[in-house]
């Protein structure tokens, strides 16, 4: 990781147009590269498997539920390790290991076998967005956070899509074993990039790691309300994300479209309108409230998802494109937010908001499959607009929670 003389750095944290600023910004939209590459590109190949593996849905699904699940649970014990051996440290060393195994799992001989190897790279995984909201909130200054969380989000984005586009074209001229190894090296050269842009921490200061601290942080977030708030939150829309992406390719295979996979492969383009809708959000919220634009976010999220419903492709097409910027929008909104109501131990907030989220992925994402079998694209279409439902009602609630929390500690 490069270093940064203390001299050279504003008081307060990094500004936008300092050298710094760009140094960890780019190195963090690599992490989120390195991160999503890994994580969902089972979600293209899911077909494929189906049909390698003779699994429904359901049980294809589990390739991209057990990474989302397992890093999940290995979040907050990860987000622990790194108040004690520091953000870098730890986001590097689970890059490394998560790219790794990601080379290994397509040699896998079954589906659960290769349902194994990937929890194991989703526990792998865990260090970088365990980190990496808890790095950005200690480095870089408040007024500029907001607009750097979104380019780390944006990063997520461009990962997500480029992991899927990789193996949807690998998967048109070869199998899903090709296509999943050909992420795993992508994956690998995005943690080249973190590892020799990310500025060592400066305002970081190591912390005792123990049970019992641990669990004494953990539990002064759920008790506070807003936190709570924004941790269900990020359940409700990844698990309404993800659902959605893990039924979509199946729609569009089948009658009436019947597009060929790498056409499909084509329609996780929409990706880069979260990448442009998480940056251009992240600054939005520092000048017009986070509030408002969250909410704004989740309601384009829910009309988007609606426009789905026709047979007609290009109303699916317009649908996923602001289905998919309404959500990376309120990812990012949301994500920066606990940073700033979280002032003590930061890693481990942030860490209880991917929890949420992941977790959200892993449950929500697996149970869709049950939804799409029984009543195909209406039925997952409702499913989803439920949960994005639930979350604009939370969405609505938190500025009084807000005062609540800060009426109690005050």
């Amino acid at each position: 990781m490069a270093t940064t003389p203390m001299a050279a750095l504003d008081p307060a944290g990094y500004r936008r147009g300092e050298a710094g600023y760009r140094r960890i910004t780019i190195a963090l939209f690599a992490a989120g590269m390195t991160t999503f590459v890994a994580m969902y590109c089972a979600q293209a190949v899911l077909p494929a498997l189906s049909t390698s593996f003779h699994v429904s849905p359901a049980g294809a699904a589990l390739s991209v539920s057990a990474t989302t699940g397992l890093l999940a649970l290995a979040i907050i014990p990860v987000s622990a390790l790194s108040e004690r051996f520091g953000r870098t440290r730890i986001m590097a060393g689970s890059a490394i290991a998560s790219a790794i195994i990601g080379l290994i799992a397509p040699l896998a001989p079954s589906m659960s076998v290769l349902v194994v190897l990937r929890g194991i790279q989703g526990v792998a995984l865990a260090g970088v967005p365990a980190t990496a909201m808890a790095y950005l909130a200690e480095e870089v200054h408040r007024d500029h956070l907001g607009a750097a969380m979104g380019r780390y989000i944006a990063g997520t984005t461009v990962g997500g899509l480029a992991g899927r586009l990789i193996a949807s074209f690998t998967l048109d001229v070869s199998n899903w074993r090709w296509a999943m190894a050909a992420a795993a090296l992508v994956a690998l050269a995005f943690t080249a990039v973190f590892i020799r842009l990310a500025p060592s921490s400066v305002y970081f200061r190591p912390q005792p790691v123990g049970l019992r601290d641990t669990s004494r942080a953990v539990l002064g977030h759920l008790r506070n309300p807003a936190l709570v708030a924004l941790f269900a939150t990020g359940f409700l829309l990844m698990g309404g994300f993800v659902s959605v992406y893990n039924m979509l390719g199946y729609r569009l295979l089948a009658a009436p479209f019947s597009l060929p996979e790498s056409i499909v492969g084509l329609v996780f383009l929409m990706y880069l309108s979260g990448t442009v809708s998480s940056s251009v959000a992240g600054r939005v919220a520092d000048r017009w409230g986070r509030q408002r634009t969250l909410l704004a976010a989740e309601a384009m999220t829910l009309a988007g998802l609606l426009l789905t419903l026709p047979g007609q492709l290009v109303w699916v097409l317009l649908g996923m494109l602001l289905f998919t910027a309404g959500f990376f929008a309120a990812h990012a909104i949301a994500s920066g937010w606990v940073g700033l109501i979280a002032v003590e131990h930061r890693a481990e907030a942030s860490s209880l908001y991917l929890f949420a989220y992941y977790v959200g992925s892993s449950v929500l994402g697996a149970v869709v499959g049950v939804a799409y079998s029984a009543a195909h694209w209406n039925g997952t279409t409702g499913y989803v607009a439920a949960l994005v439902v639930c979350a604009l009602a939370i969405g609505v609630a938190i500025p009084s929670l807000t005062r609540r929390a800060t009426a109690v500690t005050a």
